[in-house]
């Protein structure tokens, strides 16, 4: 990223997309779309119950033309842009679905590629589940949300602890699994909308939970400072893979689905990305520093084993490969994208994965890497 060259036209490296709030929920879809190159989902961060999530649409090359001479040809627009309480549409980008959301979504994901059905999932004090429809009449390339179920890991109470994150499993995409902070993980099948299990995960708040490949193994972290590994065909016992030094807060995983014997993790105000091998427990297999303050995010590169890319608080999304180190700490990636902001998401395309997303402040960029 660090070599990219935007002045390089029509090869376009770069899309920017300027929301009305802070950004911090981030989603890919790889459902295909005819009206859209890309289409991504949104959730505000806004201190106040009241949130947002939008359903951004980049629209296709041939598209961008036709809108960016009716823009032009327009006295309203400046610029080639058009701004409105709904985000600054361009030419490129446009915002296909606007829905509220209670609190801040903790996570935002769309339904895995096998589904049949167009669903975006969110956690904040509850799991939703949301349909998305085509508009009807003349909308074109518009969106509809319905709220579809909501689910409380909590069954003596309407009320529920909040949900610090949640991972949909690809291979079962029936299957989801919460984290939340009152110490549990909860497996949910949100075809029957019930709980398949819960259960104590770890001594104290769970912050992130990823599933294997596969459907039956996952990991979650979380206060207490340990990475658990967790199968559901035999919940008696569980796996710790790693435990922090000093037992520090681990906020973030990420399990390499290519290579499923490696997840990556993060401490709470930490500069390093913790790899691990569940081989070799209690050893981290590297350290990645090159960052100059805490990490917020992590993403395994989609197509590739031994890739992989971290974001943080120092505006850089760096991307690492992890199969010709053989020191730790590692300084030095082989890509780096400076942004204009503290970086507070990330994702890695599984469908286009030449593409990267990251969020700072309100804007979404898309970088080619």
């Amino acid at each position: 990223m660090s070599h990219i060259n935007t002045d390089v036209e029509p090869r376009k490296e770069i899309y920017t997309y300027k929301a009305p709030w802070t950004i911090y929920g981030l989603a890919w879809s790889s459902r295909a779309d005819p009206t859209s190159q890309f289409r991504l989902a949104l959730g505000s961060y806004i201190d106040k119950y009241s949130n947002q999530v939008q359903i951004v649409k980049k629209r296709r090359p041939d598209q961008e033309m036709d809108v960016m001479q009716q823009q032009q040809q327009a006295s309203a627009i400046n610029s080639n842009k058009m701004a409105n309480d709904k985000g600054v549409e361009s030419y490129e980008f446009y915002n296909a679905c606007t829905f509220d959301h209670p609190y801040p979504c903790t996570k935002i994901m769309f339904a895995p590629g096998g589904s049949s059905r167009d669903i975006l999932a969110t956690t904040g004090d509850y799991l939703r589940l949301w349909s998305l429809r085509e508009a009807s009449g003349n909308n074109y390339g518009q969106l509809t949300a319905k709220k579809e179920v909501l689910l409380n890991n909590n069954k003596n109470s309407e009320y529920c602890a909040p949900l610090t994150g949640f991972d949909w499993n690809e291979f079962d995409p029936a299957m989801i699994g919460t984290s939340s902070i009152d110490s549990t993980c909860t497996i949910w099948d949100i075809e029957s909308n019930t709980a398949r299990t819960q259960l104590i995960a770890h001594d104290k708040e769970v912050f992130d939970i990823a599933f294997a490949r596969g459907k039956d193994v996952f990991a979650s972290v979380g206060a207490d400072g340990s990475v658990r590994m967790f199968d559901l065909r035999s919940l008696e016992h569980s796996t710790i893979i790693y435990e922090s030094p000093g037992l520090d807060p681990l906020l973030r995983l990420s399990w390499n689905k290519c290579d499923p014997n490696y997840i990556a993790t993060f401490m709470l105000d930490s500069n390093r990305t913790i790899v691990l091998d569940i081989r070799v427990p209690s050893v981290p297999v590297v350290e990645l520093g090159g960052h100059m303050a805490n990490v917020n995010a992590l993403a395994w590169a989609p197509q590739s084993s031994c890739h992989i890319c971290t974001a943080g608080e120092d505006w850089q999304a760096l991307i690492w490969e992890l199969s010709k180190m053989t020191q730790s700490p590692v300084e030095d990636p082989i890509l780096a994208y400076n942004a204009e902001g503290e970086i507070n998401n990330l994702l890695w395309s599984s469908s286009q994965p030449d593409w990267v997303s990251i969020a700072y402040g309100d804007k979404l960029q898309i970088l080619r890497v």
